[in-house]
């Protein structure tokens, strides 16, 4: 479903959309279902180019005429028989309303219907591509129904027919089919084919009504190559029994391949024309004039003769508009070339011989369109202009319209014509501030490794060395490469027991920090014997510290927890700084040196 309300949006004209829109209200103003069907379904799924809308409605489509003309829908002709109306809307858009019917043949050509629901309607038509439906509805837009795989058979490029005496009833259908071939470049698939050869040698076209056969000559004139599918039709033998007069020998070829030039140069720019009115007097150029009064009278859309009889002179009152002091500036002539009819446009880019509307026509085709290069986007960016903006698609119209005409050619130009749409710069943003929080504890390290690492680098790591008079405590930070040991070391010269306590200064809350002795992380030797402590100097006599490393036992376990040591008295060492012994385990017991004695 989403795919095919995709390409309702994007795969019919504006004016399309705007016709089928204005259907849809009158529907349901009157309370039917409705459904877009036939060629415009196959079209849009195929990538055809869509020329006109096939609508059904479940109910009579022939009571929705008043309301019809009620939106500027112009009646341009009805079959009563089929209860359909034939409609033009504004932008030469053409619309078949009829009523969705079940079919049936006692006689060839010689159809009897009665209402029926949509799937009924799809079965009674005359190929598979065509016999697809889109639903129109609230609650169910967009919504295919294909009873008969009609998608296959567009992928297959192939004209199958939905009944195998579907040539038999409506012989009209043989027709059709030369016609899709020619336009479409598809082939019938071998059922088909060898039905439509039966058909055409056992004559079922003699079977075709008056209201098919000037329906059908009239649909030459809407193709958009009108002189392929004649061709093809005279070479099938089929335009003998539509309009024997109307041949390809008699068209003039060379303005009608000059007028599809002009069309799609059109197309190009936005606008499109209906070629129908225009193909007219270039295919019966060559024709007797009794032929083409006689060629008039066998349409079965009499609306389609009354545009043809209007054309010439509104193509005349469109070129003098034109030429006018109304079009004198690019951008005057631009606004009317997209309001006017797109036949008169079309009729007048191809006839005119005016050297002034013919310079318009070549400005329109090449030219004045590549203003909307020059439009500044960087500049309005910068200048907060942005596609938000309400006024923000009428000043790219204008901006448009001013460069098509020459103006605004320098920078400054374009941004003091800017200036007014300029919105004001947004205030600065605000930042709040906290207020700045005390700085937290450090937190201890998150590992014993990089405790050892910070006491081995002598980082905030302080010794503290208790005298032997327990009196005089002193701290000094240790040295790179100092350890720090617990163990309790014998001092020269005092007589008594020194402990050397080294405290590890770690801001911790409420506890003791207690580092084990490790040596540095890239120089780990294991060390088999203590070294020799130096000499701690109590007040001015220094003393000689000599410990000896009791032998080592193996590494305790991580998890192992060091008791506290007692807290020693503190003996300030000033001048000579105690060296920590490095430990890999600690001592069991103390060994006890003699002091030696003064001199």
């Amino acid at each position: 479903m989403a795919d095919y309300i995709y390409l309702l949006e994007n795969r019919l004209s504006a004016a399309q959309q705007s016709a089928l829109l204005a259907v849809r209200q009158v529907a349901r103003a009157k309370g039917l279902t409705v459904f877009l069907v036939g060629g415009a379904v196959r079209d849009m799924t195929s990538g055809s180019p869509v020329r006109d809308l096939d609508v059904v409605v479940q109910g009579n489509a022939l009571k929705l005429k008043k309301d019809i003309e009620k939106i500027k829908g112009v009646i341009t002709g009805e079959h009563e028989a089929g209860q359909s109306l034939f409609v033009r809307f504004l932008g030469g858009v053409r619309v078949e309303i009829g009523s969705t019917l079940a079919v049936t043949y006692p006689k060839p050509g010689k159809p009897v219907v009665k209402p029926a629901n949509i799937l009924d309607d799809l079965r009674r038509r005359d190929f598979t591509a065509n016999a697809m439906a889109l639903s129109l509805n609230d609650g169910s837009y967009g919504l295919l129904m294909d009873p008969l795989n009609g998608v296959a058979d567009i992928e297959n490029r192939e004209l199958r027919l939905v009944s195998n005496y579907g040539f038999i009833e409506d012989p009209v259908r043989m027709i059709r089919a030369a016609r899709f071939v020619a336009r479409l470049g598809w082939q019938m698939d071998p059922k088909t084919l060898e039905r439509y050869e039966t058909g055409k040698k056992e004559e079922y076209i003699s079977a075709m009504d008056s209201f098919h056969r000037g329906y059908e000559t009239e649909e030459i004139f809407h193709e958009e190559d009108p002189l392929r599918v004649l061709r093809k039709l005279e070479s099938e033998g089929w335009m003998k029994y539509l309009f024997p007069a109307l041949q390809s020998s008699k068209a003039n070829t060379a303005e009608l391949e000059r007028l599809r030039e002009s069309q799609m140069q059109l197309q190009m720019q936005g606008i499109h024309p209906e070629a129908a009115v225009a193909n007219f007097p270039f295919l019966t150029a060559k024709m007797a004039p009794k032929d083409v009064v006689a060629l008039k009278k066998s349409f079965a859309r009499q609306g389609f003769v009354e545009e043809i009889a209007a054309f010439e002179g509104e193509a005349k009152a469109f070129a003098a508009e034109l030429s006018g002091k109304g079009a004198a500036t690019p951008s005057q002539a631009w606004k009317l070339l997209h309001s006017a009819k797109p036949e008169s446009i079309l009729w007048v880019a191809h006839t005119s011989k005016n050297a002034g509307i013919q310079a318009k026509f070549k400005g329109f085709f090449t030219e004045w369109s590549q203003a909307k290069q020059k439009i500044p986007y960087v500049m309005m960016q910068e200048m907060r202009i942005v596609p938000e903006l309400p006024v923000y698609r009428e000043l790219l119209d204008k901006l448009f319209f001013e460069l098509m005409d020459g103006k605004l050619s320098t920078p400054e130009e374009m941004k003091a014509y800017l200036e007014p749409y300029s919105p004001p710069a947004p205030p600065p943003p605000v930042h709040l501030r906290r207020p700045r929080m005390a700085k937290k504890d450090a937190k201890p390290p998150k590992s014993r490794k990089k405790a050892a690492a910070a006491v081995a680098e002598g980082e905030g790591t302080e010794l503290v060395v208790a005298a032997g008079d327990g009196k005089t405590p002193t701290t000094e930070k240790a040295g790179k490469g100092a350890v720090a040991s617990k163990a309790a070391a014998p001092v020269k010269g005092a007589g008594k027991k020194v402990e050397v306590p080294v405290k590890v200064a770690a801001p911790m809350k409420g506890k003791v920090a207690v580092a084990k002795a490790v040596a540095p992380a890239k120089k780990a030797v294991a060390a088999k014997k203590a070294a020799p402590a130096k000499k701690v100097a109590a007040k001015k006599v220094p003393a000689k510290v000599a410990a000896k490393k009791a032998p080592a036992k193996k590494a305790a376990p991580a998890k192992k927890v060091v008791k506290k040591a007692a807290p020693a008295k503190k003996v300030a060492a000033k001048k000579a700084p105690a060296k920590a012994v490095k430990k890999s385990a600690p001592a069991k017991k103390a060994v006890k040196t003699p002091a030696k004695k003064k001199r």
